[in-house]
């Protein structure tokens, strides 16, 4: 991330200083709960089918060996994804918005960077001449495994506000 000749770079996308209307933090929490409902939903028939499966025990044969291996395989996929949003991590994201629609997300494990890094995004704002280049560690965060404020405020009538 850098900051030269009133252009704020961001992994390779540019943004004019004079269209960034905010800057912020904030941090993304693992769904949990919502991790958790989703695997009861496929724990729930997947149990079913197994006991459906296991009624039949006298046919057993070979096509009910491979449905008892397919519900086994799919549980087991279901707990590896409950498994990582439960023991998923935190993350501080700066937030970078526009006077328009595009928005970039930095996320760290390190609050205190993002918060500097907003201050400093600021300071070039607000000082023409400003100039810095910051590297920031580069994290993979699978945004449907985290929870945080939905603002829909984009133009000027039926806003919803912020939804949670």
């Amino acid at each position: 991330m850098s900051v030269s000749k009133r252009l704020l770079w961001v992994n390779g996308a540019c943004y004019p200083l004079r269209n960034i209307a905010r800057v912020h933090t904030f941090v993304v929490h693992p769904a949990r709960g919502a991790a958790m409902m989703t695997f009861l939903k496929r724990l729930i028939p997947t149990l079913l089918v197994l006991a459906v499966v296991g009624a039949f025990e006298e046919d057993s044969g070979d096509s009910l060996d491979f449905i008892r291996f397919l519900c086994l395989a799919f549980l087991v996929y279901a707990l590896v994804d409950l498994l990582v949003v439960l023991f998923g991590a935190s993350y501080s994201v700066l937030a970078i918005e526009t006077t328009g629609e595009p928005k970039a997300l930095v996320t760290s494990r390190e609050g205190p960077v993002l918060v500097d890094l907003v201050r400093r995004i600021s300071d070039a704002i607000e000082n023409p001449d400003a100039a810095f280049r910051v590297r920031v560690e580069r994290l993979t965060v699978n945004m449907r495994n985290y929870t945080g404020d939905t603002v829909n405020m984009i133009g000027g009538s039926n806003n919803t506000g912020v939804s949670r």
